[in-house]
């Protein structure tokens, strides 16, 4: 079946009349379906442009933050989307722009989370609703710039078919992960993701440009440093993503091989984006000043480890204790068909195998594992461990 229009009727809320009508609404509900729409790719900002809210049986709201002045709105909103659990597919990308609203959850539900740990091979929305309701989605505006105004009506109907289906995917999911005995662990999952928080931009964030870990030449690193500030500068004045200024890899282009003149810059033809020769005369001053530029340490975060790719020469015994273990957990996580990164991740495997502690499960709790990650994977981790330490078996 496709589903070319909401099922449900759809109300725009845009104006503190509407806005009450939508928390009146909520105080009698216990589940919500919650989407947003961010305009990556095209603003500066990462705010949450739309935000759709879908009431079973009711309405679904297409509340729009552009139609509201300072920040009271929000926690009205929020204040009535805390009382009740929300039903999201791919969490981690909505919960950021939520909370820069003020708008946090208390309790959760990620279909694609439910998804990934039910071992079904395809995560997207509109597939999950292809294989588990038998309906398809329009997914045509996926990537479209939602901070435009007016929104266009097929705009609206996308957004709106993205929280329609969410009750019963989740319904379809959930009888699943209890017919598998993953239920309990999905709930775990979700109550993790309550207190999900984006990670924080680095100190000096020109450092994760392409190919910059391999560049250790000095002046080079300024260049990259100066041109990153120049085009953050100007992105943050224009709210226009940075990207769309000159791409990050015509910066890694010109850091490789920096000119000496301004024409030489302008003759790169890996100098790309729609300010490349616009903006060129801020582009050259900026490497013809980097000079100037200061540079921090390169940042070492308190659970830094070295990459593990480096292990088998420089740290010989974790490599041991990685190439004993991690066998283990994949054979597990194919046993309870799920990606072997949901069973665990690769960060909390290589910290508990580059620094072994007695108490395994203790250690993997610490590093933020869940309970039943830990109930499956501990006995695992420890007979990798034992393995490493054994000594070799002599060849007959």
């Amino acid at each position: 079946m496709k589903l070319d229009n909401p099922r449900l009727e759809v109300r725009y809320v845009d104006d503190p009349e509407s806005l009450k009508a939508l928390i009146e609404a909520l105080g009698s509900v216990a589940v919500i379906g919650l989407d947003a729409e961010r305009a990556s790719g095209f603003r500066y900002s990462h705010r949450a442009y739309l935000i759709q809210i879908a009431i079973k049986d009711v309405a679904i709201y297409l509340v729009d933050p552009e139609g509201f002045e300072g920040d009271q709105w929000a926690k009205e909103l929020g204040s009535a989307m805390a009382k009740t659990t929300w039903i999201l597919h791919a969490a981690t990308q909505d919960l950021p722009c939520l909370a820069e609203l003020g708008i946090r959850p208390t309790s959760l539900i990620d279909t694609e989370l439910g998804a990934r740990l039910a071992g079904l091979e395809r995560f997207g929305l509109a597939s999950l609703a292809e294989v588990l309701l038998e309906m398809e989605l329009a997914k045509e505006h996926s990537a479209a710039d939602w901070s435009q105004r007016p929104l266009p009506e097929s705009m609206l109907t996308y957004a709106a078919l993205d929280v329609d289906v969410l009750f019963e995917l989740w319904g379809a999911l959930e009888q699943t992960l209890s017919e598998q005995g993953k239920l309990d662990w999905a709930m775990q999952e979700f109550q993790h993701l309550v207190g999900f928080k984006a990670k924080e931009q680095a100190a000096e964030p020109w450092r994760q440009l392409p190919g910059m870990s391999k560049i250790k030449d000095e002046r080079k690193q300024k260049i990259a440093a100066s041109l990153w500030l120049a085009r953050n500068k100007v992105a943050m004045e224009k709210d226009v993503a940075p990207g769309r200024l000159i791409p990050d890899r015509s910066i890694a282009a010109v850091v490789a091989e920096p000119p000496k003149s301004k024409s030489q810059l302008a003759s790169n033809k890996q100098f790309q984006g729609r300010a490349s020769r616009t903006m060129l005369d801020l582009w050259w001053r900026s490497i013809s000043e980097s000079e100037a530029v200061e540079l921090g340490e390169e940042e070492r975060s308190t659970d830094f480890i070295p990459n593990h790719r480096s292990w088998e020469k420089r740290f010989p015994e974790a490599h041991a204790r990685l190439t004993a273990t991690r066998p283990l957990i994949v054979d597990k996580a194919a046993e309870l068909a799920m990606p072997v990164e949901n069973l665990l991740t690769p960060y909390i495997l290589r910290r508990v195998c580059f620094e072994p502690a007695e108490d395994v499960a203790a250690r993997m709790m610490l590093l933020g594992a869940r309970h039943w990650q830990v109930e499956i994977c501990a006995p695992l981790i420890g007979a990798g461990l034992d393995l490493a330490l054994a000594p070799p078996t002599a060849e007959a």
